[in-house]
C-alpha cells in the first residue's frame, strides 16, 4: 500500500534519495552532504517539503532537525529557484555604500514586488518565468569591496546600478 509521501515524491526521485543516503549515511556530516546532493538534483534547486519529509522517515532524523539544519544553512533552498540567481548584501558596509539602492534598481529592473521587504528580513523572490532569484544575505564578508553582489556564484564588488543592469542584461541575452 503506498503511503501519500511515497505519492508526492516520483518513484525515481526516491531511488535517488535512498542511493544518496544509502552513500553518505556514515560519514561526519551526513545530513549536510545528503541535502546538498539531493537539492543539486532537483531542477529548481532547492528541498520540497515532500522531499524533507521523506529523508527524514528514510534517515529516522526527526523533521524538525533536518527543517532547522535546511532553513540555518542559506546554501539551502526551501523554495524553487530561477535559472540566474542575484544575491544582494545588506550587511552593513554594503549598506551605508548603497545596497539598499541597488537590491530597488534590480526589483524594479525584473518586475518584482517584495512582500518580505523588511530591512532586516532576508528576502528571495523569483520572477514568474524562472529565469531570476533575487535574495539578500546578511553579510558575504566581502566588506572592503562593497557595496557587493553575487550573480550566478561570481562575487562582484564595488556594484553599480549600470554594472548590475549590465549583468542582467547580458543574462538575458544568453552570453
Amino acid at each position: 500500500m503506498s503511503s501519500p509521501l511515497q505519492l508526492a515524491i516520483s518513484a525515481e526521485e526516491q531511488t535517488f534519495i535512498d542511493k544518496v543516503i544509502r552513500a553518505r549515511t556514515e560519514r561526519p556530516g551526513a545530513l549536510l552532504g545528503i541535502l546538498g546532493k539531493i537539492q543539486e538534483q532537483n531542477p529548481h534547486n532547492y528541498l520540497s517539503p515532500e522531499t524533507l519529509r521523506y529523508i527524514a522517515a528514510k534517515t529516522e532524523i526527526p523533521l524538525s532537525r533536518i527543517y532547522s539544519v535546511a532553513t540555518f544553512y542559506a546554501l539551502f533552498n526551501l523554495q524553487p529557484q530561477g535559472e540566474n540567481t542575484i544575491c544582494i548584501c545588506r550587511g552593513t558596509a554594503c549598506h551605508t555604500r548603497g545596497s539598499r539602492n541597488l537590491l530597488e534598481s534590480v526589483r524594479l529592473d525584473l518586475g518584482l514586488d517584495g512582500e518580505n521587504d523588511k530591512d532586516n528580513e532576508k528576502l528571495q523572490l523569483t520572477t514568474q518565468n524562472q529565469q531570476f532569484t533575487l535574495r539578500t544575505v546578511a553579510c558575504f564578508g566581502q566588506c572592503a569591496m562593497a557595496p557587493v553582489v553575487e550573480v550566478n556564484h561570481r562575487i562582484c564588488g564595488h556594484a553599480t546600478e549600470r554594472t548590475l543592469r549590465r549583468e542582467i542584461d547580458t543574462i538575458r541575452a544568453g552570453d
